[in-house]
């Protein structure tokens, strides 16, 4: 309100001093108004007053920055910052317990595999024992079972062997019947076939 109520004053006082001519024209021919050529701005009598309330704004506005604006961007900043600073601390922590994290892991994998291998090697040894027991017993069956078996092939043979005497001199009892048309001598074919054993 004041800065218009100067502005008013010097207008005022401008017209005062330069007239009504100067104000409001010439009259040009046909009795219209002829406009003034100078622009109130770059008039060079309204320089100082212009220096003087650009300085003031000026002042003003530089005030009002650094009491109010700047201080405010500042904190701001500053909150960012340490805002930023605090979030890059907590990733950094949360770096290391992932990592830390990770190591365990991979140590509770190695244990964990190592284990599984020792109970893999101890149920495949069980499982070679339990097998070479299986066969060792059996070997023991078949090796039984083959004496057993060995055993009465010999008493079969031996009985066939037994029978094979009586046999023979059946047959050479029955060949010489046919040969000769007469039924053969059991003792005599039985001298033969001593004296052909011996």
């Amino acid at each position: 309100m004041a800065i218009i109520d100067l502005a008013a004053a010097e207008g005022a006082a401008r017209a005062a001093t330069e007239g009504p001519a100067a104000t409001h024209g010439t009259l040009a021919q046909g009795g219209k108004q002829e406009a003034s050529s100078d622009f109130p701005p770059f008039d060079p009598a309204n320089f100082a007053p212009q220096l003087v309330w650009l300085a003031l704004i000026f002042g003003v506005l530089y005030a009002l920055m650094a009491r109010i604006a700047l201080p405010r961007v500042a904190s701001i900043l500053s909150d960012r910052e340490s805002a930023i600073e605090t979030d890059l601390l907590a990733s950094r922590e949360l770096q290391a317990k992932a990592q830390s994290a990770a190591a365990e892991n991979d140590a509770t994998l190695r244990a964990t595999k190592a284990r599984a291998q020792a109970i893999g090697r101890a149920a495949q040894q069980q499982a070679s024992a339990e097998a070479e027991a299986r066969r060792v017993a059996l070997d023991a069956q078949f090796s039984a079972r083959l004496k057993a078996a060995d055993a009465q092939i010999a008493a079969a043979k031996a009985q066939a062997l037994a029978h094979v005497e009586d046999i023979a001199q059946d047959a050479a009892g029955s060949i010489l019947q046919k040969l000769t048309g007469k039924p053969a001598d059991p003792r005599a074919l039985a001298a033969a076939l001593g004296a052909l054993k011996s």
